[in-house]
């Protein structure tokens, strides 16, 4: 059902904790949250989600039984915002998510939020399309109903867990199986931890070879695996205890980064300009964050690169195939919203130097606004040499110092901290890393040679499993027709023109469909992908590019014709080029939490546009493979994956020609005179 009504709302006063019921009218009455002109890419506002909750209120659309998930700014398309100039009143829209607890009904909305009008409503089957992600309520709910159990409580009786006010369960995402009465209800499947005292790392003591499967829908388990696994493991987890972590250290002098003049960066709202650069940073609940119309000043002249920039879907796949853990894959963006999950960053801890910090608006389960204070973090950081040449010749020693702003953002979803960080340096670079910290899920270790998971301590284990994200590029380089060239090294026999066996050549393919342009990394080639702009050219004649290096890690290890894979088809590849389409946002699809599969990029690209000198979005899956080790328990150090993207062809020159020396903030510097000098004197850079 679609719906272009204009709902009148209620007065401002009224308490938007518990929705009313007003008739519709065709005039919203005057003065009631008028919404002030704005860029439509500017995060949404309590006002708007506010407004966003009463119109839906007065439509007759929710209940005290709605839950609210994806609540976000539904984005204007990518031509009405480059023709926006300051003033124009585009329309807000505020798209959502709706779940109907009582009835089980699921359905989407969008709502403008300026005109206080439905514009869209459609009713959405959970048994063909899934369900919503993970609600705040579904983790004491699915403890209840497990607790209340007698087969589970039986099962944890054998194992000598007589008081369950020890045992803490983690109700997870159920994906989709072979379980006919599992189809159209709202499944988690819950497994056991034990907490020894109050503190205590439960990850230590998995209560393993046991899961119940739960309706959430009608509060019932529906069968309890049970294989027979009954230890514990009983050794502390806990990292914080000095019997496990020993004495701190005592020999770590501070460091401490300064910048006595301030910092080299502004910030006009959310817009950021440093060195060149400019972005407008973003923010949404499913997502968290989002960069948009990156650009770049190359000598007066603004010249565009990539559009919006985010991370569009993760999976967290485990390789398990036992009873207990066969079924383990997370989508952690469409399953449980990173942007709801991120931390609010602490100064010394997260976020070191000069700090500038971006609080965040979320919405909760119920449609009500909050902020996420420090959720973003903005600073700069030094890099190292940017470019340096002694020359014998001239006697010229000239060296530059590579600098880069940081944009950063931390998740915690159950076990697993994930650090997002953009970076953007002097030369042009753009750079996304991923840091994966927090505890490996554990799991009981059936001792001996098991080969699918690791033993971190006796009894503990913690299975092989990856790390697949999905980066959302929705490029425009030089303008909004680009085309992707896939570039690699080529072996050159020993022949005519090439006599000595040394020449090294380089093979180019254009790739010119959706369909031909799903492709796989290969690093022992150099292969990597150059988008580049169909309209214009540099002074050399070639097409301006900015070329995507990817790391190159393994793509996703499930078999084929497994659920984990139809519903991850993302991750299959590394790259992923499709035509742009305003709604094309997630690479596992717009509802992620027990869809068969099918969704996202295979049924993006199943039309095969043309994608060769279009307005392209490249998907990039980059990640980590993860065979747990000893030095990763009982609190993992920081792994990481990511990608960066270099100009190519972009610039005339190098850009940093112009990049000053530096003066030295060492205690230590040589002067020119060969003394040795302190304080912020000049070194030869």
């Amino acid at each position: 059902m679609t719906t272009n009504t204009p709902i009148a709302l209620a007065p401002h006063g009224h308490d938007h904790h518990r929705p009313t019921h007003a008739a519709p009218s065709s005039t919203p009455p005057a003065g009631a949250h008028e919404i002030a002109p704005r860029h439509p890419l500017d995060m949404l506002t309590a006002e708007e989600v506010d407004v966003f909750r009463r119109v839906l209120a007065a439509a007759g659309l929710i209940t005290d039984a709605t839950r609210f998930s994806y609540v976000m700014l539904r984005e204007a398309s990518k031509a009405d915002v480059l023709a926006y100039t300051a003033g124009d009143q585009l329309r807000r829209e505020v798209s959502a998510l709706l779940t109907d607890l009582s009835t089980q009904g699921v359905s989407t909305v969008v709502v403008d939020v300026v005109a206080k009008t439905v514009l869209e409503h459609v009713t959405i089957d959970p048994a063909v399309s899934g369900w919503g992600p993970s609600l705040d309520e579904d983790f004491p709910t699915a403890d209840a109903i497990v607790k209340a159990d007698p087969v589970w409580v039986a099962a944890m009786a054998d194992r000598g867990v007589t008081d369950l006010a020890t045992v803490r369960t983690v109700p997870l995402s159920a994906g989709v199986f072979d379980y006919p009465d599992e189809v159209g209800r709202r499944m988690v499947r819950v497994l056991a931890f034990r907490e020894d005292y109050p503190g205590d790392s439960v990850w230590a003591h998995p209560i393993d070879g046991i899961v119940a499967h739960v309706d959430l829908s009608s509060g019932t388990v529906l069968r309890v695996i049970n294989t027979g696994h009954l230890d514990i493991p009983a050794e502390s987890g806990d990292y914080t205890d000095p019997a496990v972590s020993g004495p701190l250290r005592t020999d770590l002098s501070p460091i401490r980064i300064t910048q006595p003049e301030g910092v080299s960066f502004t910030l006009d709202g959310n817009v950021l300009s440093w060195q060149n650069w400019s972005v407008r940073i973003g923010f949404n609940g499913r997502e968290g964050v989002t960069l948009h119309q990156l650009s770049f000043d190359d000598k007066g002249r603004r010249r565009p690169i990539i559009y919006r920039a985010s991370v569009s879907e993760m999976v967290v796949p485990y390789g398990d195939p036992s009873p207990t853990h066969a079924w383990q894959n997370y989508f952690d963006v469409g399953e449980y919203q990173f942007g709801r999950l991120s931390n609010s960053l602490e100064l010394g801890c997260d976020c070191l130097g000069e700090i500038t910090y971006l609080d965040a608006p979320t919405v909760d389960d119920h449609g009500v606004a909050h902020t996420i204070t420090n959720a973003i973090c903005i600073h700069e950081e030094d890099y190292g040499v940017l470019w340096k040449h002694n020359d014998a010749f001239s006697g010229k020693s000239e060296t530059r110092r590579q600098r880069r702003i940081v944009i950063s953002s931390f998740v915690t979803v159950g076990n697993y901290d994930y650090g997002f960080y953009w970076y953007l340096y002097l030369d042009g670079t753009i750079e996304l890393e991923a840091k994966a910290t927090g505890i490996v899920f554990t799991s009981g270790h059936p001792g001996g040679d098991y080969p699918y998971a690791s033993e971190l301590a006796p009894g503990l284990g913690a299975p092989y499993h990856q790390h697949l994200f999905s980066a959302r590029l929705d490029m425009m380089v030089d303008g909004t027709n680009n085309h992707v060239d896939e570039i690699e090294a080529r072996r050159v026999p020993t022949g005519p023109g090439n006599p000595w066996g040394n020449a090294i050549g380089r093979s180019v393919t254009r790739l010119t469909t959706e369909a031909t342009s799903q492709r796989v990394a290969a690093n022992h080639l150099g292969r990597v992908w150059s988008v580049g702009s169909s309209t214009t050219t540099n002074r050399m004649g070639e097409a301006p590019a900015y070329v995507l290096y990817p790391e190159g890690n393994a793509t996703l290890a499930a078999a084929d014709d497994s659920s984990t894979y139809r519903r991850a088809t993302f991750a299959s590849k590394h790259l992923w080029v499709t035509q742009y389409n305003r709604d094309e946002l997630w690479a596992a699809g717009a509802i992620v939490n027990q869809h068969p599969g099918g969704a996202g990029l295979p049924a993006y690209v199943a039309g095969d546009r043309a994608v060769d000198g279009e307005d392209i979005v490249l998907w990039h899956t980059f990640g980590l493979t993860h065979f747990p080790r000893l030095e990763d328990w009982p609190v993992m150090p920081v792994d990481y994956a990511g990608f960066k993207m270099k100009p190519h062809a972009f610039f005339d020159r190098n850009p940093t020609l112009d990049v000053p020396a530096t003066a030295s903030g060492s205690a230590h510097c040589a002067a020119p005179n060969g003394d040795i000098v302190g304080g912020d004197a000049a070194c030869h850079c």
